[in-house]
């Protein structure tokens, strides 16, 4: 099984689109300003929760075109997993929070609009716990809980809704940045006279917001809340003597002395935990160690300069690499010994049936799929896995089966709406997989190809009325989330 994550470096480029996009996507604020409702929140009244969720849709979009989203099921649901297991002691349940990864070499996470919180591949390496990387996500949960971007433009009604975009922008990729500086204040000269001591206390007191508000999420969760003080001395460490490259006041993360003093602070002020991390956290570094590596060659020789070792993970990061080099027999070999030895965790068992796949012994590989799903029954990615291979194989409708119960017993995530569509096609179930492929291309932002597709479900001919029925209702649901006038248009198009 591939997974695209991009060119090494590609993300520098698209920090700059990201700059332009939030610009693009906010200025619209100013002429709908008038038409948002205020229910008691100041901050309602500068940008709504639905205006948020569709910036956050459209820069996710950008983000997955761009190619720098790490696009892994086994990747995507390990943090999701950190990350729903925090996000279930919010005290606010309106908020739904989708987690990925980025590949990008620096220390440095961030929280875009709508509760979208984005992990860089740098960071997970770099982290030495569960509980840092708990740390992490509890702190960007927090900004986003607090309505920091809805606040700061509430802050800053008075500097243009362009200048406030640039700002968002900088803030958010400037922490780990490696955007030069002269760039950098290229942004701030764009802001139209922003008051930037004004925005760097708020962004200050959001910072202390999101530690308090954070720290107690990861006690709550079962975290060492000390993993919070941990990440930000690793913070320091790593850019504390960085100030000309990148410039205070554009800090996503600010690290001081007294911010970590007082971290540790409040985390001695709750109860004593213990989170010893689990397996799955240094098997997810080393599978993302062997998907990010700049070519196969390079992965497979840093792990098989820890042949002596016995650890789990660096003998499931030479599996891995050795099947990328091709080396299929060697990775089947190195998998069954992992299953042996630790036959309840299922990544060991899905990487053999992966290699045996590729090797050419497809009928032994779905025979292990069979078993494996027996003991994981409704596993995200072992379900997407054995769904290719079955789609390999010649057995779509067989696939279709098994994602259409996934589909409808679990959250679905993208490359699982892709896989289903992918399979209905085979399948010569047309209809539903434009159907499907209206929700993949929701999930990932891009809601006019999403409501395209339900068209073409729409327009295929010999749909039954059921069918047409459940096609019709989903485009009334995607058209209401368009914006006004775009909804307007939406509606007067013959259905």
């Amino acid at each position: 099984m591939s997974h695209a994550v991009g060119k090494p470096g590609g993300f520098s480029a698209f920090k700059r689109w990201l700059t332009l996009l939030a610009a693009a996507t906010l200025v619209p604020l100013c002429a709908h300003a008038a038409e948002l409702p205020d229910f008691g929140s100041p901050a309602d009244a500068a940008l709504s929760k639905s205006r948020e969720a569709q910036i956050g849709r459209g820069v996710m979009l950008q983000l997955r075109n761009a190619g720098v989203v790490v696009d892994d099921p086994f990747l995507e649901e390990y943090v999701s997993t950190i990350g729903s297991k925090l996000a279930t002691h919010v005290n606010d349940g309106e908020f739904n929070f989708n987690f990925f990864v980025v590949q990008d070499d620096s220390i440095n996470a961030f929280a875009l609009p709508g509760g979208y919180i984005g992990v860089n591949s740098g960071l997970l390496l770099a982290s030495e716990s569960e509980n840092e990387l708990a740390g992490v996500l509890a702190h960007e949960i927090s900004h986003v809980t607090q309505r920091h971007i809805a606040r700061a433009a509430y802050d800053n009604q008075r500097t243009s809704i362009v200048s406030l975009a640039a700002m968002l922008a900088a803030l958010v990729l400037g922490a780990a940045s490696d955007m030069p500086s002269d760039a950098m204040t290229g942004i701030v000269s764009a802001s139209q006279g922003l008051a930037a001591q004004r925005q760097l206390n708020f962004t200050r007191a959001n910072e202390h917001e999101a530690d308090r508000v954070g720290i107690e999420l990861m006690s709550g969760a079962g975290f060492d809340p000390n993993g919070m003080s941990s990440f930000f001395e690793k913070l320091d460490r790593r850019y504390g003597g960085s100030s000309d490259a990148v410039p205070e006041l554009l800090r996503s993360h600010p690290v001081t002395s007294d911010r970590v003093a007082e971290a540790r602070d409040r985390a001695r002020q709750l109860p004593a935990t213990t989170h010893t991390s689990s397996p799955q956290y240094a098997l997810a570094k080393a599978r993302l160690t062997v998907l990010t590596a700049a070519t196969p060659e390079l992965a497979f020789a840093q792990f098989r300069d820890k042949t002596d070792s016995q650890l789990p993970e660096d003998r499931y990061g030479l599996a891995l690499a050795s099947m990328r080099m091709g080396l299929n027999d060697n990775a089947e070999s190195l998998f069954r010994g992992l299953v042996a030895d630790f036959p309840n965790i299922m990544a060991f068992r899905v990487g053999q049936a992966e290699a045996m796949a590729a090797s050419g012994a497809t009928q032994p590989a779905l025979a292990l799929y069979a078993d494996a799903i027996r003991l994981f029954p409704r596993n995200g990615p072992l379900t997407i896995s054995y769904a290719e291979t079955l789609i390999a194989a010649g057995k779509p409708a067989e696939a279709h089966d098994l994602l259409l119960d996934l589909l409808n017993n679990v959250p679905p995530t993208a490359p699982q709406l892709r896989l289903i569509a992918r399979a209905a096609n085979a399948e010569g179930d047309v209809a539903n997989a434009y159907f499907y492929m209206s929700y993949y291309y929701a999930a990932i932002g891009n809601l006019p190809l999403a409501i395209n597709q339900v068209r073409l479900a729409l327009e295929t001919p010999n749909s039954n009325d059921v069918d047409r029925a459940r096609f019709r209702s989903r485009l009334d649901q995607l058209i209401e989330y368009l914006p006004d006038e775009q909804k307007r248009l939406a509606n007067a198009r013959p259905q």
